[in-house]
């Protein structure tokens, strides 16, 4: 019997076969495609999902996989890109951006195209974890002890845990029976991926990570640099046929010029969490269990944390020091954390909608020009928001309320901005970053077990930024709980979910 099948081969599904991996558990993943991606779903890897790649040691290959390290990432709203420009969020390059204090690391723009490749080669490299591409998941039942899952040719296998990793229209989930709430139809979209090495010499606005493009009608498309140097991705906010992708390409550039269409894909725009995120010996993580807007750059990056949590309690549980409520704890921790991410998505994606309409956007007169000034000064403000180091965002979840996490009483921390995220201790969140003596961070002192860290050891900074005398970090980096006295056993008990407090209830049907 495999210890973990896991269903479905992007990003989430990866992370997790590399989490499971690292820490010596065996587990098979199927995928129905071949692993190829060409679409760039996604660009945006969070400083968390890079903090979690660097205790993989691969956050090097995330980092520098080959894009420029001068190309500016600004935020640049145009009505195109020969045409006005309304507003710019400055964004410095890889090479110009400073260290954070926060941090070990920092945000990478990495394309799913890249970012699925590095996990995969990853996960390859680990001898527990075997990929198994062009195998579909058709169903699966619940057995004493595990579950049975039918491949498309009448392959069956059999597995302690299952883990639901296969996207929105998750198999897992319907066979489950699970629901999703929230909003299904936000809006249509559309992506188109197409080379051109001409594009900076069609325009006077600089090179750009993304240039919003507004027409009269509001806004209608973002374009994106993926490679930095040929590729890039039109997003549109609505649908339009095939044939019509050339020409929505040259409106958003403003003229006639040499491209190639590599591909194009429609997709919904949803804002949805999934009621439960667990049933008898299946879970699911990811899109499986949430799904939202884009903007902001969250939907991947709270997939990963799925893996993260998921992984380490499944092993603990697989190799026998994790107890009944460990597992159970998966729910509760990581579905408010897709809930909170979900209604962040939604809050950017409000900000640049509903529309209006921009009669005057493109007019050489007083009018058009008072509407680009005004509609550029909202933007300047309201978009900053959503894409100037929203590190409380990343950064800044709990899980308050585990039944896992000892709280002591002290008011969580709560800040007025959510661009700022000051580092804490307090139990439920996420470990601070300090640089050590010699030359690590804190954060590479946990991960693979429990560890109960003593901040004055390491200096009076340290000590001050992590407050109490003695912490009890998890293997996912947060803090189970801290106190000024040696812990009692019953806490560690507690922490891995053997204590009678924490056992819940595991559903078999």
């Amino acid at each position: 019997m495999i210890p973990v099948l896991i269903v479905g081969g992007g990003p989430v599904g990866l992370a997790l076969a590399v989490e499971l991996g690292w820490r010596g558990v065996p587990c098979t993943l199927i995928e129905q495609g071949d692993g190829r991606i060409v679409d760039a779903k996604m660009f945006a890897t969070g400083i968390r999902t890079v903090e979690f790649c660097r205790r993989w040691g691969i956050a090097g290959q995330v980092r520098d996989w080959g894009f420029p390290r001068e190309f500016p990432f600004d935020n640049v709203f145009v009505t195109s890109l020969a045409g006005y420009e309304l507003a710019r969020i400055p964004v410095p390059s890889i090479a110009r951006t400073p260290p954070l204090e926060q941090s070990p690391e920092n945000f990478a723009h990495c394309p799913q195209f890249v970012f699925d490749r590095i996990l995969a080669e990853k996960a390859r490299s680990l001898p527990q974890v075997e990929l198994r591409y062009g195998k579909k998941l058709l169903s699966f039942r619940q057995i004493p002890g595990g579950v049975e899952a039918t491949l498309e040719g009448g392959e069956t296998l059999q597995a302690r845990y299952l883990a639901g990793c296969d996207g929105y229209a998750s198999t897992v989930r319907r066979q489950l029976g699970i629901e999703m709430e929230g909003d299904e139809n936000l809006n249509r979209a559309v992506n188109i991926m197409f080379r051109t090495r001409a594009l900076a010499s069609l325009h006077d606005k600089g090179d750009a990570g993304r240039y919003v493009i507004i027409g009269a009608e509001g806004p209608w498309a973002s374009l994106t640099a993926c490679d930095g140097r040929e590729q890039w991705r039109l997003m549109l906010y609505e649908e339009l046929a095939p044939a019509q992708a050339a020409d929505a390409v040259r409106r958003a550039v403003g003229r006639d010029f040499e491209f190639e269409v590599l591909g194009v894909g429609t997709w919904m725009r949803r804002n949805l969490v999934a009621r439960r995120y667990r049933k008898g010996h299946a879970f699911l993580a990811g899109d499986a269990a949430h799904v939202m807007p884009p903007n902001g750059g969250l939907g991947m990056n709270t997939g990963i944390g799925d893996a993260v949590d998921l992984g380490w309690k499944l092993a603990a549980t697989l190799q026998g020091w994790g107890g009944p409520g460990l597992l159970a704890s998966y729910e509760t921790e990581r579905r408010p954390a897709g809930a909170r991410a979900c209604r962040e998505a939604m809050k950017n994606f409000e900000r640049i909608t509903p529309r209006r309409h921009f009669a005057a956007i493109d007019a050489d007169s007083p009018a058009g020009r008072e509407t680009r000034r005004a509609l550029g000064e909202k933007l300047s403000v309201s978009m900053r928001n959503a894409w100037d180091n929203p590190l409380w965002v990343h950064l800044g979840y709990r899980y308050d309320g585990s039944p896992i996490v000892m709280a002591d009483g002290a008011p969580p921390p709560e800040p007025e901005d959510t661009r700022q995220y000051a580092q804490t201790s307090h139990p439920g969140g996420r470990a601070p970053h300090a640089w050590l003596a010699d030359g690590g961070s804190t954060l590479d002192l946990f991960g693979r077990e429990f560890v109960l860290f003593e901040p004055a050891r390491h200096g009076t900074a340290v000590q001050r930024l992590y407050e109490k005398k003695y912490v009890l970090v998890r293997p996912d980096g947060h803090v189970a709980w801290r106190g000024d006295s040696a812990p009692a056993p019953e806490v560690l008990e507690r922490a891995r979910g053997k204590h009678s407090s924490t056992i819940l209830e595991e559903e078999t049907s």
